[in-house]
Protein backbone atom coordinates (compact mmCIF):
# COMPACT_ATOMS: atom_id res chain seq x y z
CA UNK A 1 0.00 0.00 0.00
CA UNK A 2 3.06 2.37 0.74
CA UNK A 3 4.46 1.97 -2.84
CA UNK A 4 0.69 2.02 -4.30
CA UNK A 5 -1.02 5.24 -2.22
CA UNK A 6 1.23 8.03 -4.25
CA UNK A 7 0.45 6.44 -7.36
CA UNK A 8 -3.37 6.26 -6.55
CA UNK A 9 -3.45 9.68 -5.30
CA UNK A 10 -2.42 10.77 -8.46
CA UNK A 11 -5.48 9.22 -10.19
CA UNK A 12 -7.43 10.34 -7.53
CA UNK A 13 -6.72 13.51 -7.81
CA UNK A 14 -6.66 13.86 -11.76
CA UNK A 15 -10.03 12.77 -11.88
CA UNK A 16 -11.38 15.87 -9.68
CA UNK A 17 -10.83 18.45 -12.49
CA UNK A 18 -12.57 15.83 -14.47
CA UNK A 19 -15.75 15.86 -11.77
CA UNK A 20 -16.13 19.79 -11.95
CA UNK A 21 -16.78 19.84 -15.10
CA UNK A 22 -18.89 17.42 -15.07
CA UNK A 23 -21.02 18.59 -12.53
CA UNK A 24 -20.62 22.62 -12.94
CA UNK A 25 -22.89 22.77 -15.98
CA UNK A 26 -25.79 22.02 -12.60
CA UNK A 27 -24.49 24.54 -10.39
CA UNK A 28 -22.51 27.37 -9.68
CA UNK A 29 -18.82 27.17 -8.42
CA UNK A 30 -19.08 28.33 -4.63
CA UNK A 31 -22.83 26.93 -4.08
CA UNK A 32 -21.31 23.59 -5.54
CA UNK A 33 -18.68 23.60 -3.21
CA UNK A 34 -20.54 24.68 0.02
CA UNK A 35 -23.09 21.66 -1.00
CA UNK A 36 -20.03 19.01 -1.29
CA UNK A 37 -18.62 20.80 2.16
CA UNK A 38 -21.52 20.38 3.94
CA UNK A 39 -21.57 16.44 2.88
CA UNK A 40 -18.45 15.86 4.02
CA UNK A 41 -18.94 17.54 6.96
CA UNK A 42 -21.86 15.58 8.03
CA UNK A 43 -20.19 11.81 6.73
CA UNK A 44 -16.85 12.79 8.92
CA UNK A 45 -18.52 13.60 11.97
CA UNK A 46 -20.70 10.74 12.00
CA UNK A 47 -18.04 9.00 11.70
CA UNK A 48 -15.91 10.63 14.74
CA UNK A 49 -19.06 10.58 16.47
CA UNK A 50 -19.36 6.46 16.10
CA UNK A 51 -15.60 6.28 16.26
CA UNK A 52 -14.71 8.11 18.75
CA UNK A 53 -11.99 9.83 17.21
CA UNK A 54 -10.26 11.97 19.38
CA UNK A 55 -9.94 16.21 18.95
CA UNK A 56 -7.14 18.18 18.64
CA UNK A 57 -6.29 18.26 22.69
CA UNK A 58 -4.60 22.06 22.05
CA UNK A 59 -6.58 24.77 20.70
CA UNK A 60 -3.44 26.37 18.84
CA UNK A 61 -3.20 23.04 16.46
CA UNK A 62 -7.17 23.00 15.64
CA UNK A 63 -6.55 26.21 14.84
CA UNK A 64 -3.53 25.46 12.53
CA UNK A 65 -5.52 22.77 10.74
CA UNK A 66 -8.25 24.94 10.04
CA UNK A 67 -5.53 27.31 8.53
CA UNK A 68 -4.23 24.51 6.34
CA UNK A 69 -7.76 23.40 5.50
CA UNK A 70 -8.60 26.67 4.21
CA UNK A 71 -6.07 26.70 2.22
CA UNK A 72 -5.80 23.49 0.87
CA UNK A 73 -9.64 23.18 0.04
CA UNK A 74 -11.27 27.07 0.34
CA UNK A 75 -8.81 28.56 -2.01
CA UNK A 76 -7.66 25.45 -4.00
CA UNK A 77 -11.10 23.82 -4.64
CA UNK A 78 -12.70 27.70 -4.95
CA UNK A 79 -9.72 28.81 -7.25
CA UNK A 80 -9.93 25.53 -9.52
CA UNK A 81 -14.19 25.73 -9.96
CA UNK A 82 -14.13 29.40 -10.49
CA UNK A 83 -11.78 28.59 -13.35
CA UNK A 84 -13.26 25.67 -14.56
CA UNK A 85 -16.86 27.48 -14.23
CA UNK A 86 -15.75 30.53 -16.56
CA UNK A 87 -14.48 28.35 -19.24
CA UNK A 88 -10.34 27.61 -18.61
CA UNK A 89 -9.91 24.08 -20.11
CA UNK A 90 -9.12 21.33 -17.16
CA UNK A 91 -6.23 20.51 -18.92
CA UNK A 92 -4.74 24.17 -18.81
CA UNK A 93 -6.28 24.24 -14.73
CA UNK A 94 -4.57 21.06 -13.93
CA UNK A 95 -1.28 22.49 -15.66
CA UNK A 96 -1.15 25.53 -14.11
CA UNK A 97 -2.01 23.94 -10.45
CA UNK A 98 0.20 21.32 -11.13
CA UNK A 99 3.46 24.11 -11.05
CA UNK A 100 2.93 23.65 -7.46
CA UNK A 101 6.02 21.39 -6.97
CA UNK A 102 8.59 23.54 -7.95
CA UNK A 103 6.76 26.39 -5.64
CA UNK A 104 6.78 24.10 -3.23
CA UNK A 105 10.33 23.52 -3.58
CA UNK A 106 11.18 27.16 -3.66
CA UNK A 107 9.34 28.08 -0.65
CA UNK A 108 9.73 24.98 1.63
CA UNK A 109 13.09 27.33 2.94
CA UNK A 110 10.60 29.67 4.70
CA UNK A 111 8.53 27.06 6.77
CA UNK A 112 10.94 24.01 6.78
CA UNK A 113 14.30 25.48 6.66
CA UNK A 114 15.24 23.68 2.82
CA UNK A 115 17.67 25.86 0.50
CA UNK A 116 16.29 25.94 -2.79
CA UNK A 117 19.20 24.27 -5.48
CA UNK A 118 20.10 26.20 -8.56
CA UNK A 119 19.00 23.18 -10.49
CA UNK A 120 15.59 23.35 -8.64
CA UNK A 121 15.45 27.50 -9.36
CA UNK A 122 16.44 26.40 -13.28
CA UNK A 123 13.10 23.90 -13.31
CA UNK A 124 11.06 26.83 -11.74
CA UNK A 125 11.82 29.22 -14.58
CA UNK A 126 11.08 26.28 -17.51
CA UNK A 127 8.12 25.22 -15.77
CA UNK A 128 7.01 28.80 -16.27
CA UNK A 129 7.86 28.97 -19.56
CA UNK A 130 6.00 26.14 -20.03
CA UNK A 131 2.75 27.31 -19.10
CA UNK A 132 3.16 30.26 -20.72
CA UNK A 133 3.50 28.85 -23.96
CA UNK A 134 0.55 26.37 -23.25
CA UNK A 135 -1.57 29.53 -22.57
CA UNK A 136 -0.91 31.14 -25.45
CA UNK A 137 -1.37 28.16 -27.86
CA UNK A 138 -4.81 27.17 -26.19
CA UNK A 139 -6.19 30.70 -25.64
CA UNK A 140 -4.54 32.71 -27.61
CA UNK A 141 -2.88 35.10 -25.03
CA UNK A 142 -1.03 37.52 -27.69
CA UNK A 143 -5.23 38.69 -28.73
CA UNK A 144 -7.40 38.30 -26.04
CA UNK A 145 -4.79 39.09 -22.76
CA UNK A 146 -8.02 41.24 -21.34
CA UNK A 147 -10.40 37.99 -21.56
CA UNK A 148 -7.74 35.73 -20.74
CA UNK A 149 -7.00 37.07 -16.97
CA UNK A 150 -10.30 36.04 -15.30
CA UNK A 151 -10.03 32.88 -16.52
CA UNK A 152 -6.17 32.71 -14.95
CA UNK A 153 -6.78 34.33 -11.71
CA UNK A 154 -8.74 31.79 -9.92
CA UNK A 155 -6.55 29.25 -11.39
CA UNK A 156 -3.35 31.09 -10.11
CA UNK A 157 -5.30 31.81 -6.64
CA UNK A 158 -5.66 27.54 -6.34
CA UNK A 159 -1.93 27.06 -6.87
CA UNK A 160 -1.20 29.42 -4.40
CA UNK A 161 -3.51 27.81 -1.97
CA UNK A 162 -2.57 24.59 -2.32
CA UNK A 163 1.42 24.80 -2.38
CA UNK A 164 0.78 27.17 1.01
CA UNK A 165 -1.27 24.89 2.51
CA UNK A 166 0.56 21.85 1.96
CA UNK A 167 3.56 23.78 3.04
CA UNK A 168 1.78 25.36 5.91
CA UNK A 169 0.12 21.78 7.26
CA UNK A 170 3.53 19.64 7.04
CA UNK A 171 5.04 22.88 8.91
CA UNK A 172 2.49 23.43 11.81
CA UNK A 173 0.13 19.74 11.72
CA UNK A 174 1.71 17.17 10.22
CA UNK A 175 -0.14 14.22 12.26
CA UNK A 176 -4.08 14.40 13.09
CA UNK A 177 -7.13 12.24 13.08
CA UNK A 178 -8.13 12.29 9.74
CA UNK A 179 -11.91 12.25 10.60
CA UNK A 180 -12.20 15.16 12.94
CA UNK A 181 -9.34 16.87 10.91
CA UNK A 182 -11.47 16.53 7.68
CA UNK A 183 -14.72 18.40 9.68
CA UNK A 184 -12.27 21.28 11.08
CA UNK A 185 -10.32 21.80 7.49
CA UNK A 186 -13.69 21.84 5.47
CA UNK A 187 -16.14 23.68 8.25
CA UNK A 188 -13.16 26.21 7.91
CA UNK A 189 -13.42 26.68 4.27
CA UNK A 190 -17.41 26.38 4.04
CA UNK A 191 -17.07 29.46 6.41
CA UNK A 192 -14.83 31.42 4.40
CA UNK A 193 -16.49 30.22 1.27
CA UNK A 194 -19.94 31.12 2.27
CA UNK A 195 -19.99 34.87 2.40
CA UNK A 196 -18.11 34.78 -1.07
CA UNK A 197 -21.16 32.94 -2.85
CA UNK A 198 -23.72 34.85 -1.33
CA UNK A 199 -22.48 37.83 -2.44
CA UNK A 200 -21.37 36.42 -6.26
CA UNK A 201 -24.03 33.22 -6.49
CA UNK A 202 -27.77 32.84 -6.26
CA UNK A 203 -27.53 28.95 -4.48
CA UNK A 204 -29.19 27.43 -7.84
CA UNK A 205 -28.50 23.82 -7.87
CA UNK A 206 -29.98 21.96 -10.23
CA UNK A 207 -30.43 18.42 -8.84
CA UNK A 208 -29.94 16.58 -11.78
CA UNK A 209 -28.10 12.70 -11.99
CA UNK A 210 -25.18 14.16 -13.32
CA UNK A 211 -25.28 16.65 -10.52
CA UNK A 212 -25.80 13.90 -8.12
CA UNK A 213 -22.86 11.93 -9.06
CA UNK A 214 -20.52 14.22 -9.70
CA UNK A 215 -20.97 15.32 -6.06
CA UNK A 216 -20.68 11.42 -5.07
CA UNK A 217 -17.39 11.18 -7.09
CA UNK A 218 -16.11 14.22 -5.28
CA UNK A 219 -17.07 13.86 -2.10
CA UNK A 220 -16.52 10.28 -1.95
CA UNK A 221 -13.33 9.77 -4.23
CA UNK A 222 -11.97 13.42 -3.63
CA UNK A 223 -12.70 14.53 -0.79
CA UNK A 224 -12.42 11.26 1.41
CA UNK A 225 -10.38 9.22 -0.22
CA UNK A 226 -7.73 11.31 -2.36
CA UNK A 227 -7.85 13.99 0.77
CA UNK A 228 -7.05 11.16 3.19
CA UNK A 229 -4.04 10.15 1.39
CA UNK A 230 -2.99 13.60 1.02
CA UNK A 231 -2.85 13.71 4.61
CA UNK A 232 -1.28 10.84 5.37
CA UNK A 233 1.61 11.44 2.50
CA UNK A 234 2.38 15.15 3.96
CA UNK A 235 2.20 13.20 7.56
CA UNK A 236 5.07 10.75 6.04
CA UNK A 237 7.21 12.43 3.93
CA UNK A 238 8.88 15.28 3.47
CA UNK A 239 7.02 18.98 1.88
CA UNK A 240 8.77 18.51 -1.49
CA UNK A 241 8.49 14.78 -1.53
CA UNK A 242 4.49 14.91 -1.48
CA UNK A 243 4.82 18.00 -4.04
CA UNK A 244 6.67 15.69 -6.49
CA UNK A 245 3.62 13.62 -6.74
CA UNK A 246 1.85 16.97 -8.67
CA UNK A 247 4.32 16.63 -11.36
CA UNK A 248 1.96 13.59 -12.54
CA UNK A 249 -1.29 15.66 -12.42
CA UNK A 250 -1.84 17.48 -15.42
CA UNK A 251 -0.17 14.97 -17.68
CA UNK A 252 -2.92 12.45 -16.33
CA UNK A 253 -5.49 14.84 -16.91
CA UNK A 254 -5.10 16.06 -19.89
CA UNK A 255 -5.49 12.57 -21.10
CA UNK A 256 -8.88 12.06 -19.06
CA UNK A 257 -10.04 15.72 -20.66
CA UNK A 258 -9.37 13.77 -24.08
CA UNK A 259 -11.28 10.81 -23.35
CA UNK A 260 -13.84 12.87 -21.52
CA UNK A 261 -14.26 15.61 -23.52
CA UNK A 262 -12.34 15.94 -26.44
CA UNK A 263 -9.95 17.97 -25.43
CA UNK A 264 -6.71 18.85 -26.85
CA UNK A 265 -3.06 20.39 -26.91
CA UNK A 266 -1.38 20.86 -30.14
CA UNK A 267 1.06 22.84 -31.22
CA UNK A 268 3.11 25.65 -29.13
CA UNK A 269 0.54 24.03 -26.19
CA UNK A 270 2.15 20.65 -26.65
CA UNK A 271 5.60 22.22 -26.50
CA UNK A 272 4.90 24.22 -23.15
CA UNK A 273 3.89 21.24 -22.27
CA UNK A 274 6.73 19.64 -22.28
CA UNK A 275 8.95 22.53 -21.07
CA UNK A 276 6.53 22.19 -18.18
CA UNK A 277 7.73 18.45 -17.88
CA UNK A 278 10.96 19.33 -18.41
CA UNK A 279 11.11 21.85 -16.06
CA UNK A 280 9.22 20.01 -13.12
CA UNK A 281 11.41 16.90 -13.93
CA UNK A 282 14.55 18.99 -12.60
CA UNK A 283 12.98 20.27 -9.35
CA UNK A 284 12.30 16.63 -8.33
CA UNK A 285 15.65 16.00 -6.21
CA UNK A 286 15.33 16.79 -2.64
CA UNK A 287 16.47 19.78 -1.30
CA UNK A 288 19.45 20.65 0.63
CA UNK A 289 19.21 21.53 4.50
CA UNK A 290 20.52 25.03 4.84
CA UNK A 291 23.11 25.16 7.26
CA UNK A 292 22.53 24.87 10.82
CA UNK A 293 19.14 23.33 10.37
Amino acid sequence: MDRLAPYLFVFLWSTGFIGARYGLPHAEPLTFLLVRYATVIALMAAAAVVGGAPWPREPRLGVHIGIAGLLVHGLYLGGVFVAISRGLPTGVTSLVVGLQPVLAAAGAGLLLGERTTARQWTGLGLGLAGVALVLSGKLGLGSSSRGLLPLLAPAFLALGGITLGTLYQKRFCPAFDLRTGAVIQFSAAALATLPVAAATESFRVDWSGPFLFALGWLVLVLSLGAISLLNLLIRRGTAVNVARLFFLVPPATSLLAFALFGETLRGAALAGMGLAVAGVYLARSPPARAPGR
